[in-house]
């Protein structure tokens, strides 16, 4: 076989339409070994010998999209010096663009023996683990464009791929759960007429089932145990997996972007698949185990601000490379247009703090790629000082857990939450206004994948979480839910009307709010995981998303708040609210006034009362501030909100001096929840009556 010296950059497996470049990263390796692996079991060991820079690499002619491949790195296997290298573990490509197979879970793909960790084990991993391949980087995008869609017209819909297409009756067998099931009508039909505008898909970079796990007959549904940060889960491809699984994934991209729709990841650059000191040695550990890890103090140890065994070294130049090569990859390859980053905390650790200046940052900064796509951070992980809620640059949005919080103690009822329940709904500009950024840097949501979906946030008081093997100790335990008065599934009639009320008080609440809603996957249906609020290692029908023959009422209703977000830009405002009139706009009325029931301005004594459970919002459509996008002035209708949290009925006076006129647009409390044009009209200094736990949105004509 012909081994030319290729080239050390670009990383990973470059086929050029004559042969393959091959390169990787090692500083504790003496020498790197490729393996080109065969079906029939057998390998060509080929040692790559040109270095520079810790860059070993090689080119072979004649290597084609489709070879499996991997690394045997020798070197130091001296643990207490934070080394692990060891020959006999065949080692994934940190840069593979596509992985083939799973780890099959035995003694084999440990680096020590089971029982005696500080014995190095010399089994050869190889017909145990998975693979690296070399893909065809060639694709006809055709005249795909990435729809760009600005923030305040964004509607994000976080889903699992598999999770979200496993059980529709309109798929074919062979799509379900699959990439390619993204990308077909049925799929794209349901989005479109919600609304969505941004499909956030939970992690799809390839991932590891855990032994842990797979011994207990469970799996990591999630995924957020990745071992390959340019490579399509393998498991998500319908085609198969020796590259397959990349021109699937671009195929439904593509697709996606023609309905109008973006595509953002959820990424897991915190950390990897390998765990604590006692996990497997499949890629990292075994290249070069201190440049890619922190260690600590006692280098036999990993550092763990994620809860999953190990941190990614945020300081290492060969980390950051890594995490932007792949986020640029991502873009620019595969077209995504942003990216959700899990435990984001945890990517601004350069040394043991939180850093809002860490080096991450000032990289996706200066990046000309990925500064310009979406950025969302998780802004906390579980390390000390890990919650930073409102303390991520400007460039980014985070998710609002604040947000999720306050409206969820609002409608259940919970005292002194007037105050902040009005910042959240209109942006938390306690949150984002002092660093420059807007009410768009909120990404806002009442649930998401972890924790209760929306019809178990108003079923059960307690986590019920069996199924997950750990006696119920895992999860969350104060999930500020309420059961509406019976624990779990139920027949009692009071019960379940109140419960869909509430379903759509928050979804009224979420989507009328200030900042960039997002929904979660089968909430418009009001699927139910049983009280699991943990379902990461449930893949099965308790996390599909169940398809209902008619989505029935609640789906129309998540229709109807979507497209009245959408048709109106006082409710998806750039800029917060003044609290006083706005110059320039001819109106006497502040752009935003706040109203007891009885009518009245709020005093700070109403704000500060414990058990005020009640008030109305008047937003202005004559007075936004911002401009359109040619300089125009931006008019819109006005709307009074009225929020009755409290348990019992409550009578609204509709106030004398902010409109004669007004049409009921939105009552939560029928359970079709009203349609613009249908509702009732009213007087200023009318009354009206609000049941317990129930939402009324006014509508008054610009």
């Amino acid at each position: 076989m012909q081994v030319w010296p290729g080239q050390a950059y670009p990383l990973g497996a470059t086929y050029d339409g004559a042969g393959t470049n091959f390169a990787v990263f090692s500083e504790a390796a003496d020498r790197i070994e490729l393996c080109l692996l065969h079906d029939d079991g057998s390998e060509t060991a080929i040692e790559l010998r040109e270095t520079d820079a810790f860059v070993r690499h090689a080119y072979l002619p004649g290597i084609m999209p489709g070879q499996r491949y991997g690394f045997r790195v020798h070197g130091p296997y001296a643990p207490e010096r934070g080394q692990r290298c060891n020959s006999a573990k065949l080692l994934l490509d940190p840069y593979a663009r596509a992985i083939s197979g799973g780890v099959e879970w035995g003694e084999e793909v440990y680096g020590y023996h089971f029982g005696s960790p500080e014995r190095r084990n010399d089994l050869d991993s190889a017909p145990h683990t998975m693979s690296s391949v070399v893909v065809n980087p060639y694709f006809d995008w055709g005249d795909d464009r990435r729809p760009r869609t600005e923030y305040h017209h964004t509607l994000l819909y976080e889903a699992h791929v598999k999770g979200l297409t496993m059980r529709h009756p309109g798929l074919p067998d062979e799509l379900r759960g699959t990439y390619a099931a993204l990308a077909h009508p049925a799929i794209l039909e349901h989005l479109t007429e919600l609304g969505v505008t941004a499909l956030e898909l939970m992690p799809v970079h390839q991932f590891v089932n855990d032994h842990r796990l797979a011994d207990m007959g469970l799996s990591n549904y999630w995924g957020y145990n990745t071992i390959g940060f340019f490579a399509p889960h393998n498991a998500y491809a319908s085609w198969g997996d020796r590259g397959q699984q990349v021109l699937e994934f671009k195929s439904a991209v593509r697709a996606l972007h023609e309905a109008g729709i973006e595509v953002i990841l959820d990424v897991v650059y915190n950390h990897t698949a390998e765990g604590n000191h006692l996990g497997p040695t499949l890629s990292f550990r075994g290249l070069d185990n201190s440049s890619y890890y922190r260690l600590t103090d006692d280098p036999r140890y990993y550092m763990d601000t994620t809860g999953t065994g190990n941190s990614l070294l945020m300081r290492s130049p060969h980390v950051l490379q890594l995490i932007m090569d792949s986020l640029r990859y991502w873009v620019t390859e595969m077209h995504v247009d942003g990216f959700r980053f899990d435990l984001a905390a945890t990517l601004a650790r350069q040394f043991h703090e939180v850093d809002r200046l860490s080096s991450f940052f000032d990289l996706v900064q200066q990046d000309p790629v990925v500064s310009q796509v979406k950025l969302i951070a998780e802004p906390w992980d579980v390390g000390e000082g890990g919650y930073q809620v409102g303390n991520f640059p400007p460039l980014w949005t985070e998710w609002n857990g604040k947000y999720r919080d306050t409206v969820r103690d609002m409608w259940r009822g919970e005292p002194r939450t007037l105050a902040e329940f009005a910042s959240r709904l209109t942006g938390s500009s306690d949150l984002y206004q002092d660093d420059g950024r807007r009410p768009l840097a909120s990404i806002n949501f009442v649930t998401c994948h972890d924790g209760f979906t929306l019809h178990d946030l108003v079923s059960y008081n307690e986590k019920r979480n069996d199924a997950n093997g750990e006696d119920n100790r895992d999860g969350e335990s104060h999930n500020r839910s309420w059961n509406c008065g019976a624990e779990g599934e139920t027949d009692d009639p009071g019960v379940l009307s109140l419960r869909a009320r509430q379903m759509r008080n928050f979804t009224a609440t979420l989507l009328l709010s200030q900042g960039v809603p997002m929904l979660s996957h089968g909430d418009e249906f009001g699927r139910t995981q049983g009280g699991n609020n943990n379902a990461y290692c449930q893949d099965g029908e308790l996390s599909w998303v169940p398809w209902p023959e008619d989505g029935g009422e609640l789906l129309d209703f998540t229709r109807a708040m979507a497209a009245l977000r959408r048709d109106h830009p006082v409710f998806r405002r750039r800029r917060f609210f003044h609290g006083r009139p706005v110059e320039g706009t001819h109106d006497e009325l502040s752009d935003i006034a706040w109203f007891t029931p009885a009518g009245e301005e709020m005093t700070q004594r109403d704000w500060d009362s414990t058990q005020a459970r009640a008030l109305s919002v008047f937003l202005n459509g004559n007075a936004i501030s911002e401009p359109g996008p040619r300089g125009e002035r931006i008019s819109d209708d006005s709307f009074l909100m009225l929020f009755n949290a409290s348990p019992k009925t409550l009578e609204f006076v509709v106030p004398v001096n902010h409109g004669r006129q007004w049409q009921v647009v939105v009552d939560t409390a029928r359970s079709e929840g009203v349609a613009p044009g249908t509702g009732a009209r009213v007087k200023a200094g009318d009354r009206l009556s609000l049941v317990d736990r129930s939402m009324v949105v006014l509508q008054r004509p610009a």
